[in-house]
């Protein structure tokens, strides 16, 4: 048996970027849903919170799992939930893209503190801001323009 430990943050955004998930009540339901659904496919998810348009998770990977994989069955799968429940009045989507980026042991507690704090954080910052922040904080502006 291999001993692994690899955690990923994982941020995507509803389509469009609209937020959808307008209420707080309603994105504790949908974070809830996304812990038990990735529970029951085997997907450790550390952390899960977000805002109106995105969604955070703490995710640490088994050897069988691929990033790719995991975020298509936890978007995939929630996004169907969501229209199926009939959980808001238009159709829900996410957007295609996605961030992922490695956490490191020593990293950890202040990754899943930044999860945990997004409602403060997001009175006090957009999510265009952040996004444009994890732009630059990773250099991902050099893959955009390739």
């Amino acid at each position: 048996m291999p001993f692994i430990k690899v955690h990923i943050h994982l941020v995507w955004t509803t389509y469009n970027r609209l937020p959808l998930l307008h209420t707080p009540e309603l994105r504790v339901k949908v974070w809830k849903h996304i812990k038990e659904n990735a529970d029951k496919k085997g997907i450790y998810i550390d952390v899960v919170n977000g805002h109106a348009e995105h969604c955070h998770c703490l995710v640490s990977l088994s050897s069988d799992q691929t990033i790719e994989k995991v975020v298509q069955l936890i978007k995939g799968e929630s996004s169907y939930w969501i229209n199926q429940n009939n959980l808001i009045n238009d159709k829900f989507g996410w957007q295609d893209e996605y961030f992922a980026v490695s956490v490191s042991e020593s990293m950890l507690e202040t990754v899943r503190n930044y999860i945990i704090n997004q409602e403060n954080h997001h009175k006090k910052k957009t999510f265009t801001q952040e996004y444009d922040e994890f732009i630059q904080k990773y250099n991902f502006q050099n893959l955009k323009d390739k």
